[in-house]
């Protein structure tokens, strides 16, 4: 206790007065600040046990010299006052105690209603009229899970207003994920049953899905309808592989699995979702203000913030799996299972399958930790700043960006680079050679080079980003969002870097899509040094790229690209005439005159260096 408080806070008067009731205690400073909020069963011990210890630690210590005043509310039970501190935690957000600092929404995946309904994604709260899967822990297991149902039950995905007004089927019904309701290419019946396989497959039914299809695929074969039975013999094959991937031994129902690990006074707590039997993947947490709290005290305070929460999404499994007992491990299960209105299970001690699941958690906190120690330099601090500039639901993982590069018009190429959290990710960088367009058309470029870029994620399930940088204003936007309108690409997060009206580095403005107006960000800004990083290092792979094939083509002869003509036959007409000058001056029956050179070819040479004349 610090001599200084007892001349400005009368501890003991205030100790006999204080009920042996439970309730919630609320530590203020002397700018009357609250710097700690806690829960007790018994109000009066628990408090005075801050000025009765002799072994605190460091940050107990800390807390109590700093006490000017103590405010206490009474509650009926320790659950009530779990919750009131829980509230009262996320309000004020108090220097001293664990705070979960992630409080962002789960995406989900989404299933209309109607004859022909639409699976999608989804985030935020569940107006429509449908049903929600989920939550899953990241839009990566979202994308991943959406993609794995395009392939074995070919549920449209695309929006309302795309489906109704379509003519014609789009691109995916053409590399077979979509069987094309909306020209009625697949009746009601024959959907629906895709539909409702993938509604038992969301829920973990899917060796019921499989029993079913093979069942069907014997009766096809006894039809001789080989074609509809090599299809239900692929589904077979790609959910027996999903199966492999996807299926907890032993597990058939939902559940949390929770590790924390510490080092550097830095605590992670890993999360892996469990859900119909399929892990669904997991979510990293770094609870702020942990220095010297003991791992039950972390994964106890994570726990009571993270599932008690006011929100849909944070949904209490029917067990919590844990590599360390939480302090109130009771308290957490009674309070938890009024909440869900069943019972929970809070479990730290497993064998078997379960031991496993825990250790692998561990393993993956452990690895988390030591990668975001070794990277919390300048990137992740980018990479944190850019996700709360821009509002982003979670920290962005991939980062792509596009830019143009020409001359005038002449060799333009496109650009794409793509960075993570560990920086340039040279290995996925992609260049596009523009070819017929309008010269110098930029928006017609840009168009070109996105729509090969994600129809060929689209088709080969490539890993599509998190963020999408375009080189350019408003209107390289809008061609960004017709090309992902029309590819049905979700979840990406579509940002325009605009120079700005002095082109000054600096001073850029963002164009996001979907918001009005434009946002312009601090010139010492972390998340702006990101951007401008990201954007140089595009300009300059295009500008590269495009000096590249400039050069090439200024090297080459037109007559290279004449079918029929060879290098012995382009070397005979260029000595015949003297050069590419006057060969470009011939006529047809001059060039026919040349040995080797027909008529025929001759007329393709004339056509292919007069193109004007066609």
């Amino acid at each position: 206790m610090n001599p200084d408080n007892q001349e400005t806070f009368d501890i003991q008067g205030f100790l006999q007065t204080l009920t042996t009731r439970p309730g919630v205690y609320r530590m203020l400073d002397e700018d009357g600040r609250i710097i700690y909020v806690g829960k007790a069963r018994n109000l009066k011990r628990r408090v005075s046990s801050y000025f009765q210890r002799r072994d605190d630690s460091p940050k107990t210590r800390s807390l109590v010299a700093q006490i000017r005043s103590i405010e206490v509310t009474v509650t009926h039970t320790e659950g009530e006052a779990l919750l009131l501190e829980n509230n009262l935690i996320k309000k004020h957000r108090p220097r001293y105690n664990v705070l979960l600092r992630d409080d962002k929404s789960y995406p989900y995946i989404f299933l209309s209603e109607g004859p022909f309904p639409r699976l999608g994604f989804h985030r935020g709260r569940r107006r429509a009229k449908g049903r929600y899967f989920g939550p899953f822990p990241n839009t990566s297991a979202v994308r991943e899970s959406l993609s794995l149902l395009q392939k074995i039950f070919p549920v449209r995905q695309c929006e309302d207003s795309y489906f109704a007004n379509r003519n014609r089927p789009c691109l995916q019904y053409q590399i077979k994920r979509c069987t094309g309701p909306c020209v009625k290419r697949v009746d009601e019946a024959g959907y629906q049953e895709d539909v409702r396989h993938s509604v038992m497959f969301l829920e973990g039914k899917s060796s019921q899905v499989i029993d079913e299809l093979v069942q069907r695929m014997e009766q096809a074969s006894e039809r001789l309808e080989f074609e509809q039975a090599a299809r239900y013999r692929d589904q077979i094959v790609n959910l027996r592989r999903v199966q492999e991937k996807q299926y907890v031994s032993g597990e058939r129902g939902d559940l949390d699995v929770l590790a924390v690990h510490q080092q550097a006074g830095i605590s992670c707590v890993q999360v892996f979702f469990i859900r119909g039997g399929r892990n669904l993947g997991n979510r990293l947490y770094y609870p702020q203000h942990t220095t010297h709290a003991p791992p039950p005290e972390v994964i106890g305070a994570f726990i009571a913030q993270y599932y008690l929460a006011n929100r849909s999404d944070r949904l209490v499994p029917p067990e919590l799996l844990l590599n360390v007992e939480p302090e109130d491990r009771e308290l957490l299960e009674q309070v938890l299972g009024e909440r869900a209105g069943r019972k929970v299970a809070v479990t730290a001690r497993v064998r078997g399958d379960r031991a496993r699941w825990v250790e692998m958690a561990v393993r993956n906190a452990e690895h988390a930790l030591k990668a975001h120690l070794a990277t919390r330099s300048s990137q992740q601090k980018r990479f944190e700043a850019l996700q709360e500039e821009l509002g982003l639901s979670e920290l962005p993982r991939r980062i792509e960006c596009f830019d143009i590069s020409h001359t005038q018009g002449e060799a333009t190429v496109a650009s794409c680079v793509v960075f993570d959290n560990n920086g340039p990710l040279k290995s996925d960088y992609r260049r596009f050679n523009i070819e017929n367009i309008t010269p110098g058309d930029d928006y017609a470029a840009m168009h070109q080079a996105l729509t090969r870029r994600f129809r060929r994620l689209k088709e080969e399930d490539g890993k599509l980003p998190d963020l999408l940088l375009i080189d350019g204003g408003k209107g390289q936007i809008t061609q960004a969002e017709a090309v992902l309108g029309d590819l049905q690409v979700a979840g990406v997060t579509l940002v325009g870097v605009a120079k700005g009206a002095s082109r000054r580095p600096g001073l850029e403005q963002l164009i996001i899509s979907g918001h009005n107006g434009a946002v312009s960000l601090p010139p010492d800004s972390p998340a702006l040094h990101l951007i401008q990083h990201v954007r140089d290092e595009a300009h300059r792979f295009a500008i590269a790229g495009h000096r590249q094939r400039r050069a090439k083509s200024r090297r080459s002869s037109p007559l290279e690209a004449i079918e029929g003509l060879g290098p012995k036959r382009r070397q005979q007409l260029l000595r015949q005439f003297g050069g590419l000058q006057e060969v470009v001056r011939a006529g047809v029956e001059d060039l026919s005159s040349v040995h080797g050179i027909s008529r025929q070819l001759a007329q393709r040479i004339y056509d292919t260096l007069h193109p004007d004349e066609k």
